[in-house]
């Protein structure tokens, strides 16, 4: 017969063991143009999906592009950066959990121009996007998960 110490010690370390990755309250920095409200917006989306968010504004954000290695093809509105995956753009809160859980080989995920219906861009219309994944070897993007409305 097992000790209820025991038990107890065994179920602790089952718990710790399942919890992945980012259920630490994953932090993400994320650099935009002081003026730029879909930016807010984005942010807000993450922290209601339990990341904390940290802004950094600024307005040269092509230098703040190339240091993270965003080609224009990728390029959105607002860069950040979480668990040295680079994110580019509105990526869907879930896109991100899905990227720290399953930890890839790659930069990162970017979702191109300023779609609407992506998070941040909640305007009433609803485009069809999808969230693209790069390595910084290997820039040409690959399909990580689609929208379609």
């Amino acid at each position: 017969m097992t000790s209820p110490l025991r038990q107890t010690f065994a179920g602790a370390l089952l718990a710790v063991i399942a919890i992945p990755a980012w259920a630490e309250t994953p932090v993400v920095e994320m650099h935009k143009d002081p003026n730029c409200g879909c930016c807010t917006a984005w942010a807000e989306h993450l922290e209601a999906e339990g990341f904390e968010v940290t802004q950094h504004e600024t307005r040269d954000m092509r230098a703040v592009k190339i240091e993270h290695g965003v080609s224009p093809e990728l390029a959105s509105c607002h860069t950040a950066v979480v668990d040295g995956y680079v994110i580019e753009g509105h990526v869907p809160a879930a896109d991100i959990r899905r990227l720290l859980d399953e930890q890839p080989e790659m930069a990162g995920l970017a979702v191109p121009g300023m779609p609407h219906g992506s998070p941040g861009m909640e305007t009433g219309r609803q485009d069809d996007y999808a969230v693209l994944g790069w390595r910084h070897d290997d820039r040409t993007p690959a399909i990580f998960s689609e929208y379609t409305h």
